[in-house]
């Protein structure tokens, strides 16, 4: 079962690239974006514990995540694998995913880091911005800060798999297919 973990800064192309792994090799998409979206529009007991936070202003607690995603693994636990797309976003939150594959006796395959150059990025979103409708792909300071959280509070994610030697680095920069040849070629060693 491939569990891949698809990982780059606002930008880099994991959208995009995500697709393309899960048409190729008939993956799960996990992202905790949609996961959100589900709890809440459900009214699951964790879209309410979820909920509570978030009308309190803060950040929904690891645990309240995870348990989202370990419902999503146990649910779909019989298909190809996972990816894993938007977390892990801490170490906390990779340590943990660690451990509720480790029950499922399950793994993750390794990290694909999508590395793109700053500038680069900040094109990229500016560009999105214009069809995408979403306020932080067109306001510059949202876009700095965006890049600075990556940097400085989940880049550290990359330090824990490499660690274990499941990182590698794909350069983000090329055609769409460019890039994805070379994350298959990788993908298909695991």
């Amino acid at each position: 079962m491939l569990n891949i973990v698809l990982f780059g800064p606002p930008g880099a192309g994991k959208g995009t690239q995500s697709e393309k792994l899960i048409e190729k090799y008939n993956l799960t998409h996990l992202s905790t974006g949609d996961l959100f979206r589900k709890h809440l529009g459900e009214g699951t007991d964790l879209g309410k514990l979820a909920r509570k936070y978030m009308d309190e202003g803060r950040l929904v607690p690891d645990e309240v995540v995870i348990g989202m995603v370990e419902d999503k693994i146990k649910e779909t636990k019989s298909g190809n694998g996972f990816i894993f797309d938007g977390f892990p976003r801490t170490v906390a939150q990779a340590s943990a995913l660690d451990k509720v594959l480790e029950d499922l006796s399950l793994k993750i395959s390794g990290m694909i880091a999508l590395d793109v150059p700053e500038d680069i990025l900040k094109e990229r979103i500016r560009e999105r911005g214009k069809t995408s409708g979403r306020v932080d792909d067109q306001d510059e300071s949202k876009i700095e800060t965006r890049i600075k959280v990556y940097l400085d509070e989940t880049l550290p994610v990359a330090g824990y798999y490499k660690g274990q030697g499941k990182l590698t680095k794909i350069h983000g920069v090329g055609t769409i297919d460019e890039i994805f040849d070379n994350i298959a070629k990788v993908v298909d060693q695991y």
